[in-house]
């Protein structure tokens, strides 16, 4: 059933108390207009490990809650709403993914209790060009000794330049764009050979561009299987995907919300133009585009805590329906507003400004649109 249960419930209760009272839109603004270096405040995630969000998706005898993707997911779409700047996605979602499933008994014992803590930043580096492709991975593991040379370029890497670990994809065998190769390694923001470049995003959040030169690893930081890692890979980012779509889902809901308390204070010709019938019809319209969309999320959020290995589809349309209708809902914002829309006065903008990043990242509308058809027999 597409409902949350009483726990799940009382855990989007207390998110959006949080979120509201510690992480408003005005937060963001801060740390925009502070030009904060990390792209997120350090004491709020402290906070939300306090709140025990970062244990969500970390087993109990690590630690954690073990609550699962739909408790991970109603915590996202909360901070969609307030536009909440934090490493929840990268790490408390899918870096825990990726050690609680694959993770050596040292690597565990390492990070999940310091994920749990929120004493670690953990950063996931996968794509390497300007589209999202996780099977075209073309970066170079080579062996050496005991271990791998990690040589190639990483792009956008959310969190990368405040990471204390990155969890780096690269091609231990085949060619690109082959499904077979790929092997995932922890990897020390500090090993040499490594540079990172901050990157200022869209979204007054940061990431970071990263060159690997002969950077050494060992056999001790290879997560999961060597020359196997795509089907660990495609479930912790479906992890990152059905985040972000919560998030997105959130982030149209509040677009939604605003706009529609806009319309009933704005007076055009004497009257508030909600009042309008064509604006009437066009919010009518977003109303059931939004609510789809929360049950596409619901949906894949319950496919991954049933079975992560056969969520990929449901993730897929999740993203997909997600990132449209954030789209709209931002769109319809700004065309309601009018010409405050367009301004920094008011908050529209910046809704729109995370909806175009989120929806971007680990594969756009279209990306996932493709998967569903491919994945239909299209």
């Amino acid at each position: 059933m597409l409902v949350l249960n009483d726990d799940q419930t009382m855990l989007q209760d207390a998110a959006k108390g949080f979120v509201q009272e510690k992480a408003p839109v005005a937060a963001l603004r801060k740390i925009r207009d502070g030009k904060v270096a990390d792209g997120f405040d350090r004491d709020l995630w402290r906070q939300m490990a306090e709140m025990g969000w970062t244990g969500v998706l970390v087993p109990e005898d690590q630690g954690g809650l073990g609550f699962g993707f739909v408790g991970a997911g109603v915590i996202c779409e909360e901070m969609g709403r307030t536009l909440t700047a934090s490493p929840f996605l990268s790490t408390a979602m899918m870096a825990a993914t990726a050690l609680s499933r694959a993770g050596t008994p040292a690597q565990k014992q390492r990070w999940l209790p310091a994920i749990v803590a929120g004493e670690a930043v953990i950063a996931t580096a996968i794509d390497e060009g300007r589209r999202h492709d996780p099977a075209g991975t073309a970066m170079t593991a080579e062996r050496s000794g005991n271990g791998f040379k990690l040589s190639g370029r990483k792009t956008y890497v959310v969190d990368g330049h405040a990471a204390d670990a990155i969890l780096v994809a690269a091609r231990t065998g085949g060619t690109a764009g082959e499904k077979g190769g790929i092997s995932l390694f922890l990897v020390d923001p500090r090993a040499g050979g490594l540079a990172s470049e901050r990157l200022s995003t869209l979204d007054s959040r940061s990431a970071a561009e990263l060159a690997f030169d002969g950077v050494q690893v060992t056999s001790d930081d290879v997560v999961g299987e060597v020359d196997d890692g795509l089907a660990l890979l495609e479930i912790v980012l479906g992890a990152g995907r059905a985040g972000l779509a919560a998030e997105l889902s959130g982030n149209a809901q509040e677009s939604f919300a605003r706009t529609v308390d806009y319309l009933k204070e704005r007076k055009q010709f004497g009257r508030t133009i909600g009042a309008f019938q064509a604006l009437q019809h066009r919010a009518a319209h977003l109303f059931c585009e939004v609510e789809l969309a929360r049950s596409a999320v619901l949906s894949a959020l319950q496919a991954l805590d049933a079975d992560a290995d056969k969520a990929s589809l449901a993730v897929s349309v999740a993203k997909s329906k997600a990132s449209s209708v954030a789209r709209l809902a931002a769109q319809e914002a700004v065309q309601m507003h009018g010409g405050i829309g367009m301004t920094d006065a008011i908050d529209i903008g910046l809704f729109m400004k995370r909806m175009q990043v989120a929806s971007s990242l680990y594969g756009d509308a279209d990306f996932h649109a493709d998967r569903v058809a491919l994945a239909r027999g299209f």
